[in-house]
């Protein structure tokens, strides 16, 4: 028995090209130092991956056959994010948070005006950023306070967005807030901070704003976290853009954002797949070489126990995902399979990290380790796009409905 390391192994799933994407990534990636923050945007452009980010109709690529020119390839992206995560869960991030924004570009109608930027986009020439994330709401993305106004030729927004990705260096931000009607007058006196807007929350109407990293009024500091990946908070006050920064119509904001993070959600599953594997080696390794009580660790029934179920762990989830992704191809929304393989592949690789450090004893929670780096940066995919919880409520609602009318027994 091997580890199962080749993408040629999900023949089932994936395409000949897809296969070689993998085989060319792991051969790449293994030569390459990441480094900082500052270098992984020249390293992803060496690799050519922000093409993939990008539908072929938008000038992006695809390796597979997709439901539409229109739509991005899934299983390349979860490949490449698979690939990335196993080598540096910073560079997966700034590919992962960026291909986010596209996204929403892309799923806007209509595009025209945004052909040349996503070419851009596509080459990795402008980077991209994804700011919903608030205070107050992180899963509930609805309860977002930020604003925009219409003002002469101009939006106006003002809000506070935190924990977002790519803030360092992104060239542009998909920022999402809640569009006030009338001539704003008496909404400019609403306090953004407060705990409630006073405009129903079932009326609000929300748009998605593309705005430029040094657009006036836009401030940006960053916030430190426990994983490397560097998140920082905007804060937009009297923030003015032109009224061609509107991203679709007003009303859409919210579809576009839940949009984009379900047809991402999958892609966070490979990302826990990639640093379960990489834990799972480095634990095969490991305790061939360590000693205690007189035996290798490799010896002992209880490493090989624990081997056992991550790796079991290991496969189930890598399945599950590139399940979704196949069904996202093919057109089909599968939103129980996307929650199922984001929740369990999330949670595995969690437990996988976890046991990977028992067994690298204080080696595995020594600053700077490999083992170490990814118990830090393995937490977050179980918040990132919703939560574990919040996939189980898709999963329930997803199967009582689909149930509802059945025979006990028997699907609708």
């Amino acid at each position: 028995m091997r580890l199962s390391r080749s993408f040629s192994d999900l023949s089932m799933f994936l395409e000949p090209a897809h296969a070689a994407l993998g085989r060319e990534l792991e051969e790449r990636i293994a030569t390459i130092d990441f480094g900082d923050a500052d270098s992984v945007v020249s390293r992803l452009r060496e690799l050519g991956l922000f093409g993939l980010t990008v539908s072929p109709s938008a000038g992006g690529k695809a390796l597979g056959t997709a439901a539409s020119p229109e739509t991005v390839d899934v299983r390349a992206l979860c490949i490449a994010r698979e690939a990335l995560a196993y080598a540096s869960p910073l560079a997966d991030s700034v590919f992962a948070v960026h291909g986010l924004a596209a996204h929403v570009l892309l799923s806007s109608r209509p595009v025209d005006r945004q052909s040349e930027l996503l070419k851009r986009v596509a080459s990795g020439d402008r980077i991209l950023g994804f700011a919903a994330t608030e205070p107050e709401a992180g899963s509930d993305v609805a309860a977002m306070k930020a604003t925009a106004r219409r003002q002469g030729a101009s939006w106006v927004l003002d809000g506070e967005k935190v924990f977002i990705a790519n803030v360092g260096f992104a060239h542009h931000f998909v920022v999402f807030a809640n569009v006030l009607s009338g001539d704003g007058a008496a909404e400019a006196s609403i306090d953004i901070r407060a705990t409630t807007l006073e405009t129903p929350r079932a009326k609000r109407a929300m748009g998605a704003f593309l705005v430029d990293a040094d657009a006036p009024g836009l401030t940006r500091t960053p916030i430190d976290t426990s994983a490397d990946p560097p998140l920082g908070r905007l804060v937009l006050q009297g923030c003015a853009v032109d009224a061609s920064a509107l991203v679709g119509e007003v009303g859409h904001g919210l579809a576009l954002a839940l949009g984009a993070l379900e047809a991402f959600r999958t892609t966070v599953g490979a990302a826990a797949v990639g640093m379960a594997r990489r834990a799972l080696e480095d634990s095969v390794e490991r305790v061939k070489v360590r000693a205690q009580f007189g035996k290798r660790l490799s010896e002992m029934q209880l490493t090989q126990a624990a081997l056992a179920e991550m790796l079991t762990e290991l496969d189930a989830a890598r399945l599950l995902v590139f399940r979704a992704a196949w069904l996202r191809d093919k057109g089909e929304r599968a939103r129980a399979e996307v929650a199922m393989a984001k929740l369990f592949a999330t949670e595995a690789a969690q437990r996988i990290v976890d046991r990977a450090v028992q067994l690298h004893g204080a080696l595995g929670v020594t600053r700077g380790s490999a083992i170490e780096r990814l118990y830090r940066e393995v937490r977050p995919l179980r918040i990132y796009e919703g939560t574990s919880e919040i996939q189980k409520l898709i999963i329930g609602a997803t199967l009582l409905d689909e149930s509802r009318g059945a025979l006990p027994g028997q699907r609708a």
